[in-house]
């Protein structure tokens, strides 16, 4: 704690404990106030202006300070300045009071309790953050909540100052009018209970449910507005309406089945999206034989002679697509349809918030039936981006779509892009025999990893042959004298220069765009930027049609797709009886290069961006006895945690199953366990997951109680005589 928290802490602290030691709380009762009442009306008949400001800093202090007593100068107010400006003191310093008590709370603990309890207190902070107001009124207009732990407590959450003010000044309004009318009546009130009674108290909790039914009615009214110009089925053909058979839309669809509904899934092209025909299989697929072929032409360095290493692509291609054929039945029709699921093959479009139109292709003929549902998830994924590059159009390249139909490995492959896309492929088609020349216009790839990470990555690129081209920002594609090459413009020390890359296949692999159009979502009114927009539970501007995957963002990854399908179609099928609203707190992600890089939770750059304190512990794999024994030592693994304590906040391996060993780190961040219970859990000799253990063990030495050693030591001396 700073020393301008402690010492106004220390302030705060004196003056309560003041308040008994001097009594003054005494003056603060129901019988002091009526015995004096006569005296302070006489000098507010003398002294006004004077009497008034007395009154009101009086006021603002207790409250402030959290004194019992609150009630009692409310009562007062009306006693002595009447109705009309008791209520306006009142009023005013109950807020005022009330304010500076939050804003105390706030500069002293928010920080320390958002640090210590940050990651339980999302959930609230973020429903603060959106309905505060709301719940604040509520709060506020219901007296059986003692105002000072309002003050107090939400001085802690992250609700906007200038709101906590004006929903008090607001809410406590009707409540203090009560008790100031009361107070014109002072002779007649014996006790407090005289003034508030069931019957009252009642009519609050009432009033205080008020703003709730309001945010409810809020929510009707815009459910109206998004549905106006639409009617309504009186009933419907499906429970829910999934459009893409991707990674997201299939878990849509699984779990709408799971419960019993019936739901309906349109997929135009192939069954399991990207992921199973042009991403995560095929690619995966490919980077497993171009291993092979590697450690082929490496094996003589450990007494393994193979002799000349030979690639028949044609044969890679075959395996590949044998390994996509193999998963295909785990996505296949007829699965889906053996679980409940119909399932449409043909062109989605939504005419209306409950309807879907499907266009299929029947012997020949176009045939378009439509399809009413209550609810409608958009999982239509994501297709490679292509900028638009001068004589593009004259290039034969590759996307990681079409990349699958090559039948020849190309000489020489450019390779456009060093996001994890591109960097795969690079390595893959590199290690298979392609000279690959891989071009990135920033000055290093994997711009969102630490510039550590990447350099372990792109020194093991180089070393295998590759031709990274940092700083070249491509310009356009030109033939020359028959042969295809790539214009860009390389920047050193802010001197660019024009060079040739020539080329004879060139994939690019910019990123990929969500797939928004062609569904009917402009002419309907769906919201969209960039990708498909949707609120926490997954909603679009239309309450009854969802989102997920990578149409939605933020992360295209397979399985924050299926991650987030959970919340589409469970709040898609229960709303409003049940929602919930989607968690990204955990979500690790990992490129699968040689070396792998896996992350999960903040990276260094992150942590450094955000202004977050941080420590970090490293561990070196070369230093692992099985990484040594597997003749694959390289890379290291890499720990954030809360300066001080083993509280994870960021996990970046380098290395060997990078992504298999990041598994016990996403089961711990999820949980909130820390590197002391890693330590002290057995791993298996001799595993790579050791590293784990052992990065945890570098953590405890870091944070070893160095006092404590030094008694111990003494205690052993002494022992020793």
């Amino acid at each position: 704690m700073s020393l301008k928290k402690l010492l106004l802490l220390l302030i705060i602290v004196a003056l309560f404990i003041s308040a008994f030691v001097f009594n003054l709380t005494q003056y603060l009762s129901l019988d002091v106030l009526k015995e004096k009442q006569q005296q302070l009306n006489q000098l507010f008949v003398d002294y006004p202006f004077q009497v008034f400001a007395v009154y009101f800093v009086i006021y603002v202090a207790s409250t402030a300070l959290s004194l019992p007593g609150a009630t009692i100068l409310t009562l007062g107010a009306g006693a002595i300045f009447g109705l009309g400006w008791g209520l306006l003191l009142a009023s005013f310093a109950a807020s005022l009071g009330a304010f500076l008590a939050f804003l105390s709370a706030r500069f002293i603990l928010h920080d320390w309790v958002q640090e210590k309890f940050g990651e339980r207190l999302t959930a609230i902070n973020r429903g603060m953050e959106r309905d505060g107001a709301f719940y604040l009124l509520s709060l506020r207009l219901v007296p059986l909540f003692p105002f000072f732990v309002i003050n107090l407590v939400m001085g802690l959450t992250k609700i906007k100052a200038w709101t906590f003010y004006w929903v008090s000044q607001v809410g406590m309004l009707l409540g203090t009018a009560v008790y100031v009318n009361a107070g014109t009546q002072l002779a007649q009130i014996s006790s407090l209970g005289d003034v508030v009674s069931a019957d009252l108290i009642g009519a609050f909790v009432l009033l205080g449910i008020f703003p709730l039914i309001a945010k409810a009615v809020l929510a009707f009214l815009k459910r109206r507005k998004a549905f106006k110009g639409y009617k309504k089925p009186k009933s419907f053909d499906n429970n829910l309406v999934v459009i893409g058979a991707g990674s997201a839309g299939l878990v849509s669809a699984y779990i709408a089945s799971a419960v019993k509904a019936k739901v309906t899934l349109i997929e135009k092209h192939k069954m399991g999206g990207d992921c199973l025909n042009t991403g995560c299989v095929p690619s995966k697929a490919l980077l497993h034989v171009a291993e092979l072929a590697h450690n082929a032409r490496n094996a003589s360095s450990a007494g393994v002679h193979v002799g000349e290493v030979s690639v028949d692509f044609k044969q890679v291609m075959q395996q590949v697509k044998s390994v996509i054929k193999d998963i295909e039945p785990h996505d296949s029709v007829e699965r889906y349809t053996n679980l409940g699921v119909n399932v449409e093959q043909g062109d989605a479009r939504i005419v209306s918030p409950w309807e879907v139109e499907v266009t299929s292709n029947v012997e020949g003929k176009s045939e378009t039936k439509r399809i009413t549902t209550r609810s409608i998830i958009i999982a239509t994924g994501a297709k490679p981006l292509v900028p638009n590059f001068e004589g593009l159009n004259k290039v034969d390249y590759l996307t990681s779509d079409t990349l699958w139909e090559l039948d020849e490995l190309p000489k020489r492959l450019l390779v456009l892009g060093g996001g994890p896309i591109g960097c795969e492929l690079s390595q893959a088609f590199q290690r298979l025999g392609s000279q690959v020349t891989q071009v990135e216009m920033a000055e290093r790839l994997m711009g969102p990893e630490d510039a550590d990470t990447v350099d372990l990555l792109t020194r093991r690129l180089t070393a295998e042959g590759i031709d990274i081209r940092l700083n070249h920002k491509a310009l356009r594609f030109e033939q020359h004298n028959g042969e295809s090459v790539l214009i860009a413009e390389h920047t050193v020390d802010k001197e660019s220069e024009e060079v040739q890359l020539p080329f004879d296949k060139v994939l690019i692999a910019l990123g990929r765009q969500p797939n928004i159009s062609g569904f009917g979502l402009e002419e309907l009114g769906v919201q969209t930027n960039k990708t498909v927009s949707t609120n926490e539970l997954l909603q679009t501007n239309f309450p009854n049609i969802y989102a997920c995957g990578d149409v939605a963002g933020p992360y295209q990854l397979t399985h924050v797709a299926s991650h987030q399908a959970w919340y589409a179609s469970v709040n898609a099928l229960f709303d409003p009886f049940k929602t919930f609203r989607a968690d990204y707190s955990v979500i690790p992600w990992v490129t699968y290069t040689s070396p792998q890089v896996a992350n999960l939770g903040l990276t260094e750059q992150q942590a450094k961006k955000a202004d977050k304190p941080y420590e970090v512990t490293e561990y070196d794999i070369g230093e692992l006895d099985r990484a040594i024994a597997d003749d694959s030592a390289y890379g290291r693994v890499k720990v954030l945690t809360k300066p001080g304590k083993d509280e994870l906040l960021g996990v970046n391996i380098v290395g060997p199953q990078a992504g298999e060993l990041l598994a016990e780190y996403v089961l711990a961040m999820k949980h909130g366990i820390g590197l002391n219970k890693i330590l002290g859990t057995i791993h298996s000799y001799p595993t790579l997951a050791e590293a784990n253990k052992y990065v945890a063990g570098e953590w405890k030495r870091a944070n070893a109680p160095q006092k404590l050693l030094t008694w111990v030591e003494k205690f052993h001396r002494w022992r020793r005589g």
